[in-house]
């Protein structure tokens, strides 16, 4: 059963409103795509401080208009849990793609390598992995 803004993990009690909603967002994502609670927790806890803090006030108004209950399950996102970040350079796209070794989709694309890496670099540390950073040739 997913969470909602009346029932949620105690440690989101003291939470603004807005940080609260985005983490019940993530981690009944993240539940949906087969984490257990105990992974998801932690992770849309420190996702949902990091969000809130960088975003635009037109994606405050997406949230509050969000249905944060559901979401469509691709079901992979587990098993990419355990795997290091790849940054490669994406010709067809002439961007720096960073996803998950072995997985299909990008988790996002960038202009820079740079800003490719720090993205990857996050999702790397929320898992204690590593990243692969690929040459533009390669």
């Amino acid at each position: 059963m997913p969470w909602t803004e009346k029932d949620y993990p105690d440690s989101w009690k003291n939470f603004d409103p807005e940080t609260r909603r985005k983490a019940i967002d993530i981690a009944n994502a993240m539940i949906k795509e087969g984490y257990e609670e105990g992974q998801a927790i932690p992770i849309a806890t420190k996702q949902a401080k990091e969000w809130v803090k960088d975003a635009s006030e037109e994606e405050l108004k997406d949230l509050k208009k969000k249905d944060i209950t559901k979401h469509k399950a691709d079901g992979d996102g587990p098993k990419y849990m355990n795997k290091d970040v790849e940054v490669r350079y994406r010709e067809d796209e002439k961007m720096w793609e960073v996803k998950s070794k072995g997985a299909k989709q990008a988790d996002s694309l960038h202009k820079t390598k740079k800003e490719a890496i720090e993205r990857a670099e996050h999702i790397a540390e929320n898992r204690e992995k590593d990243v692969i950073s690929h040459k533009k040739k390669e």
